[in-house]
């Protein structure tokens, strides 16, 4: 590498930790979630024009007609456009985007990126509710900001916990991750726990810098307290059903037990996966 792309990079890292994450995030916030058709035609005009966003795979494809930003972000694909996998022992991608990291839990540590990992408790934020997942198996999946942008179940499972986790708001791309420990463990979170026939699961919706906002099915659009907060939940949710949604790009971070399923070779850190895809099966 460079020098000039070293210096890039720490100065990309650095700037992360002097600006105001959560301020910054709330002005996007507010831009992203206005209805004045003149904001919202030219933010969503700009932003279709720098991703690429490939609008012939959305149920509504005229990016104009949506009532905000968010409401384009966070669009709806087409019918047929997603295949969900019908193998009862697979285990299927939750959203569109490419693997991050997949792999062994080992002794309560995930591998974060090249000299990065943290901790299965610090992730759930809870021990006890982290207890299953020691020794288990992970997958991170990164949502681009062309990608679409719901997140859907891996499993079929009944929710049975949420925790929304207060935290930092830095990017979650690989740069990020290569030079912030912990990062995932560190960034604003809701975390959901499934019971399922093969154990528990748990899939972590990871906020990230700018993200406006994480929903879910169960909690609806999550309001950051500064404060961990439980609600518990009985919700059978099928394999490929919505689960929630983010509003600007972020990451999701599947957990199963030990010894409960194994994800498919092919599968591997850059890979990129689309919702329903098999990544794995049961054992």
């Amino acid at each position: 590498m460079s020098l000039t792309s070293r210096l890039k990079k720490q100065i990309f890292i650095q700037a992360q930790r002097v600006v105001p994450q959560h301020q910054l995030s709330r002005v996007v916030g507010r831009v992203a979630a206005s209805e004045n058709p003149i904001v919202k035609n030219a933010v969503i005009t700009a932003f279709k024009a720098q991703y690429g966003i490939d609008m012939s795979i959305a149920e509504q494809s005229n990016a104009l007609k949506f009532k905000s930003f968010n409401e384009f972000f966070t669009r709806a694909l087409k019918e047929g456009v997603r295949d969900i996998d019908t193998d009862v022992t697979s285990i299927v991608s939750p959203a569109d985007g490419a693997i991050s990291q997949l792999g062994p839990i080992v002794e309560g540590d995930i591998f974060q990126a090249k000299g990065q990992k943290f901790t299965v408790d610090n992730l759930i934020a809870d021990p006890q509710l982290a207890e299953p997942f020691k020794n288990g198996q992970f997958a991170t999946v990164y949502l681009s900001p062309k990608d679409y942008h719901r997140v859907h179940m891996p499993f079929a499972g009944t929710l049975t916990e949420t925790l929304y986790v207060p935290g930092e708001l830095f990017s979650v791309n690989q740069t990020t991750a290569e030079n912030i420990p912990g990062l995932f463990a560190r960034n604003e979170r809701m975390v959901c726990l499934f019971d399922t026939e093969i154990g528990r699961m748990a899939v972590v919706l990871v906020g990230a810098m700018i993200v406006a906002g994480i929903e879910t099915v169960a909690t609806g659009k999550v309001k950051p307290t500064g404060r961990l907060e439980l609600n518990q939940h009985d919700l059978f949710l099928d394999k490929g059903a919505e689960l929630g949604r983010f509003y600007l790009g972020s990451t999701a971070v599947v957990l199963f037990e030990k010894d409960k399923m194994t994800w498919d070779a092919v599968f591997k850190a850059n890979s990129t996966v689309v919702m329903g895809e098999a990544m794995g099966h049961t054992v």
